[in-house]
């Protein structure tokens, strides 16, 4: 993988092993010359990831909507700052500049958008890793409410393992680059949903 989107908060937690693991995420993947793709702002989450490739003099793309641009919280110090016109075409910018997808403990917006490109690849719309960097245990839940998808017929157990997730960096970009995405589609059973 050259590129991978980073979807994480503008804010930055109570505990300060989110941000810390941010930072180190940053750092790791700057070292391994893996390009950055996230959401532009220098603060909470996101400012951390920014801080910590830069640290490594690493490549990283910001992508930011011009009202948030606005409110003065962009990041000045990053390699490429591209301003788009909505959150959307945010998503999709950071979708065509990426070859994976790493999703950090955040809130809504992180989930939102981390959930969006895993509904594209159950669909077939790209053949991407998507994945969440499990710190604190801060998935378990979302880990646990999956299972009850696949327990319920919600969902089926080949596309619950197109969810990716593990709490160190070094056993995440491993199941990365070693995903490939299930021979399945979703609507070809359809009988059975």
């Amino acid at each position: 993988m050259e590129h991978i989107a980073v979807f994480c908060g503008s804010s930055k937690g109570k505990n300060p092993a989110y941000r810390n693991k941010a930072f180190e995420l940053g750092s790791s993947l700057a070292k391994r010359n893996i390009g950055i793709i996230y959401g532009g702002a220098r603060v909470g989450m996101m400012g951390h990831l920014a801080e910590g490739a830069l640290a490594e003099n690493g490549n990283i793309t910001g992508i930011i909507p011009d009202f948030l641009k606005e409110k003065e919280i962009a990041h000045d110090g990053l390699n490429r700052l591209i301003e788009v016109a909505s959150m959307h075409e945010r998503k999709m910018k950071m979708h065509e500049l990426s070859d994976g997808v790493i999703a950090l403990p955040g809130g809504y917006g992180t989930l939102e958008e981390f959930f969006e490109m895993l509904t594209w690849a159950q669909l077939g719309l790209h053949q991407k890793p998507v994945s969440l960097l499990n710190i604190n245990g801060f998935f378990d839940p979302l880990e646990r409410l999956a299972d009850k998808m696949v327990e319920e017929g919600f969902l089926n157990e080949l596309n619950r393992g197109m969810l990716l997730m593990d709490d160190q960096i070094d056993g995440l970009l491993n199941k990365m680059n070693n995903y490939s995405r299930p021979k399945t589609d979703k609507w070809i059973n359809r009988d059975q949903w």
